[in-house]
């Protein structure tokens, strides 16, 4: 479908091509200066058959859109970043109605700010994915209360020569969402940097059939 600006955000949104009645629906979250068009290649490489939201982030840093504010690089603004979780879960939920996919059947695929709110996602409105590939996260924030994630999967890529996500920063999200119970979790190190490389996209491809056979 051709881009809209309804339940809140501009996005994007392409129905499945297969017929069946629960199909996976990936929820594209582009990386700072991003918009709804830029991960859908990554996206049909990745499940060619799913359904795709892709919303662009409502965020302005210096014209460029993101999903949060931060008050800088690596130190997020925590109170916008939890409006901006709640805000965008009650548009995917929305979004499900206006277009028929299955709410439980949602699988976040980000990159860096979109990466991050994915995790967010995760520990505060867990309810809304049932899987994660986060290409590039950080720790978003630590809840007071970490929710069940027993019943999540999540993949992690992040690179080894990353100029802006430290390897300890990947390191204790994997901890964090271990501690949540995530029971299929697992870290993918890249010989890149920040940069997306298409070994990481096949691994990816690779993770989520097996999740979803």
């Amino acid at each position: 479908m051709d881009k809209k600006t309804q339940l809140g955000f501009t996005h994007r949104f392409i129905p499945s091509n297969k017929s069946e009645a629960r199909t996976t629906t990936l929820l594209l979250l582009h990386g700072t200066g991003g918009t709804e068009d830029d991960l859908i290649p990554v996206g049909r490489e990745i499940a060619p058959n799913a359904a795709i939201l892709s919303p662009r982030g409502k965020v302005l840093e210096n014209g460029m859109p993101r999903f949060f504010r931060r008050v800088a690089e690596g130190v997020f603004d925590l109170e916008d970043l939890k409006f901006r979780t709640h805000e965008l879960a009650d548009f995917v939920e929305a979004a499900s109605k206006v277009y028929g996919f299955d709410l439980q059947s949602v699988v976040a695929l980000g990159y860096s700010n979109g990466a991050n709110i994915g995790a967010c996602e995760l520990l505060i409105r867990p309810s809304l994915l049932s899987s994660a590939i986060l290409f590039r996260p950080m720790v978003p924030l630590i809840p007071e209360i970490l929710p069940d994630l027993s019943a999540k999967h999540v993949f992690i890529s992040a690179g080894l020569h990353d100029p802006i996500v430290p390897d300890h920063e990947t390191k204790n999200l994997f901890n964090l969402l271990k501690k949540a119970g995530v029971a299929d979790i697992s870290i993918n190190w890249q010989n890149s940097g920040h940069e997306l490389i298409l070994e990481e996209i096949r691994k990816a491809k690779d993770w989520l059939l097996r999740v979803l056979s």
